[in-house]
């Protein structure tokens, strides 16, 4: 995008992930409003408004059918972005510094409808700054719900708790796991083939071989292999065996 757009044309922005949709009743038409009355506010020109529906975060915005329609867009002299939120149309902060800076280069302001109830440009260099800031602040809450969740999850698993779902080798008594004898045998046989210096895709060829069933009765995979191997808690199971 090396040429530097001017003017009030403006490409809105709005999408919703189906988990949104259905349980918290986020709605692209109330988002198209929301935007529409902004830009009649700023003096914008919406010429195409881009929407996205059913399509998570998690995928960058050159991926997704309508983010790579608007960005397509970009290159008909449209100079200004207008999306309700920053989480709309970036997964994180280095989504969206990168593709920001990449706009402030050809000299397409972004415009964020509602920050905490105010709204932001990168039109300005208060606006860019306000932007990274939040970028940055966004991608922390982010990394500390995970990380969160996370120690959440290894407790409950130090602890014996269900904490997902049933894995191989466990069966759920209430809210507890409690080992299945006939199943933890077989984890003991993959640890046994594995140091005998079998592969993963060795054993779990052999286990569909003798017909042998995995959790939900599914064939066997090498990949199915290595989360049991790796699993702490099945690790966990063999020392306490071992004391």
């Amino acid at each position: 995008m090396a040429k530097r757009f001017q003017g009030n044309r403006a490409l809105c922005y709005v999408r919703v992930s189906t988990v949104e949709q259905s349980k918290f009743g986020f709605s692209l038409d109330a988002q198209e409003d929301r935007l529409r009355a902004y830009c009649q506010m700023a003096g914008l020109e919406v010429m195409e408004l881009v929407r996205e529906e059913g399509v998570s975060a998690s995928i960058p915005l050159a991926k997704r059918p309508a983010g790579a329609k608007l960005l397509e867009w970009m290159n008909n002299g449209v100079g200004h972005v207008v999306c309700l939120k920053l989480d709309r149309l970036f997964r994180d902060a280095e989504d969206a510094l990168r593709q920001t800076k990449a706009w402030d280069k050809a000299g397409v302001s972004l415009h964020l409808v509602d920050m905490g109830g105010q709204s932001l440009s990168t039109g300005s260099a208060m606006g860019r700054m306000f932007l990274t800031l939040m970028a940055g602040c966004a991608e922390l809450e982010r990394n500390l719900v995970a990380e969160r969740t996370a120690s959440v999850l290894a407790h409950k698993k130090q602890q014996g708790k269900v904490y997902n779902h049933t894995p191989f080798g466990f069966e759920r008594a209430g809210d507890r796991l409690v080992v299945a004898a006939a199943e933890m045998a077989m984890v003991r046989l993959m640890h046994e083939r594995r140091e005998d210096g079998w592969s993963l895709a060795m054993i779990a060829d052999a286990f569909n071989a003798d017909h042998i069933p995995g959790k939900n009765g599914g064939k066997w995979y090498g990949r199915t292999v290595k989360n049991i191997l790796e699993n702490s808690l099945f690790q966990m199971v063999a020392g306490n065996e071992a004391s």
